[in-house]
């Protein structure tokens, strides 16, 4: 078996990160992907000359991307072209309330004045102290294996330790600087792709809004796949072998150790060491062998979504690239929505139009709308009939943007395709539906997050939302060279062994 051969299981971006590190010290990989293209959750749909992203509809964190690029002899401004969207994410209420975010951080301390006089001062002393546990959370801990807790929190610092708000909840790290209820609110919301209510969720997580304001939010030239394409690109260019249609059947093992996959067709691959960009659980419960499902004890996950994409027959200027429509009680819909597993009595969604960034997302005088509505996991609503459900929940998403004097009748519609919680598993392997991987409660963060290796089963590695740093883009790149990292320092202990 060769020494020097990885088989990478699934072509989102994890998976392409997980390659591009792996060539660039030497190694011979081949990626088997099921789908037709490669991308995972974030993959492209085209249709009456319309350009949908299916899942991710901004890029954050450049410097991520950057850095992957410049490993591999190119740059971020080499592979593609931004748009900066500023501003760039709108909240809505029902009563009519907006709060507009933006890296101007004069137009945003001026929203916050607006609602609140006193938020102003609370705005920079936000910036701050998030600059603070961003630079220590990045710096020390998000990019780094930790074999323990103890090795996490010394690379920490433990004198650092009080600083990251682990001890302390979201909402409550935020509403440190923020007295207005609204503000809180907006900023809180990102818990919910976190797969849990602000109040639920560690303090740490307040430099998420902090840090799309830091660095802004930006719109590769023909939307987020160009993003996928260029690290295909990437990835080929090192000699990466990618594989399409290629469904894997298993991950196959002899006792302890990881022996190659087979695949749909039958025929085995083999090599030492696979890397899984599937879902940990999916993993675990469909990949590996039978008899090690009933001692598996899959994570919490992040909640399922459904998710619209609309070629609609005008322009929408009303609306701006991403706008979040939030409740007036977000903290009852949450606990609907991830406690109780029902789908909230009030929606919270957002809307991204893209081609108002990009007009070549769509044709002339037409708009590409995405619309994307958490919704309980796939094992929560098994009496749902999925048909019927999305064509009520787009009803209830239509008469809500009326409230805001937004209008998209559905004669406005040239043509619509949805996808439920059971699409995106189907489709793309994701655990009960889940659409944003395992959730980042504190007993799912940092060392006690599913780990990017099989403590079952030598040679078997994970990268992806499921497993370390966590969810979003820039997470599973970072991901993607974790794994790496410790595919290549297990295989040089092999070899001394």
């Amino acid at each position: 078996m060769p020494a020097d051969r990885a088989l990478v299981v699934g072509a989102g971006v994890g998976g392409l990160s997980t390659a591009i590190y792996l060539a660039l010290e030497g190694y011979r990989v081949t990626v088997f992907e099921s789908n037709d293209s490669c991308g995972g959750r974030a993959n492209l749909l085209e249709f009456e000359g319309f350009r949908f992203d299916t899942g991710p509809s901004l890029l954050n964190y450049p410097w991520v991307f950057d850095e992957m690029f410049r490993a591999a002899g190119s740059s971020l401004r080499q592979e593609l072209q931004l748009n900066r969207v500023d501003p760039a994410i709108k909240f809505f209420w029902p009563d009519g309330e907006t709060f507009q975010v933006s890296s101007d951080l004069t137009r945003l301390a001026s929203e916050c004045r607006r609602l609140d006089s006193g938020d102003t001062a609370g705005l920079f002393s936000f910036l701050h102290d998030a600059r603070n546990k961003f630079s220590l959370s990045f710096d020390r801990l998000v990019s780094r294996n930790a074999n323990s807790p103890l090795s996490w929190f010394a690379a920490a610092g433990l004198t650092n330790l009080p600083r990251l708000g682990l001890l302390r909840s979201m909402d409550s790290e935020i509403g440190r600087h923020f007295k207005n209820k609204r503000i809180r609110d907006a900023f809180g919301s990102y818990g919910m792709y976190l797969g849990g209510a602000p109040t639920d969720l560690p303090g740490i997580f307040s430099i998420i809004p902090f840090g799309e304001i830091e660095y802004g939010l930006w719109l590769p030239k023909g939307g987020m796949y160009s993003l996928i394409q260029a690290m295909q690109g990437t990835a080929e260019r090192l000699g990466v072998e990618i594989v399409t249609g290629c469904p894997v059947k298993n991950i196959d093992t002899d006792s302890d150790r990881v022996t190659g996959i087979t695949l749909q067709d039958g025929s085995f691959e083999p090599s030492r060491v696979v890397v899984s960009n599937v879902d940990v659980p999916t993993t675990m419960t469909r990949l590996v062998g039978a008899s090690d499902i009933k001692r598996y004890r899959a994570p919490q996950m992040t909640p399922g979504v459904l998710t619209y994409y609309l070629a609609v027959n005008r322009e929408l200027p009303e609306l701006g690239h991403h706008s979040v429509f939030l409740p007036d009680d977000p903290g009852h819909a949450y606990r609907q929505l991830m406690k109780k597993g029902i789908i909230p009595d009030d929606l919270p969604f957002y809307v991204s139009v893209a081609s108002n960034t990009d007009p070549g997302m769509a044709p002339k005088g037409k708009s590409a709308v995405f619309i994307l509505v958490p919704v309980p996991l796939v094992s929560q609503t098994g009496h749902v009939n999925w048909q019927d459900e999305s064509a009520r929940l787009l009803e209830r998403v239509q008469a809500r943007l009326t409230v805001h004097r937004i209008t998209i009748a559905d004669s406005d519609i040239i043509q619509q395709q949805t996808m439920t919680p059971i699409d995106w598993s189907d489709q793309f392997g994701l655990y009960d539906g889940s659409a944003f991987g395992a959730s980042h409660n504190l007993r799912q963060i940092g060392p006690f997050r599913p780990k990017n290796f099989s403590p079952r089963f030598k040679g078997l590695f994970f990268t992806g939302a499921s497993t370390t740093p966590g969810t979003g883009v820039p997470m599973c790149v970072l991901s993607g060279k974790m794994a790496a990292d410790r595919v290549v320092k297990w295989l040089r202990k092999e070899m001394v062994a």
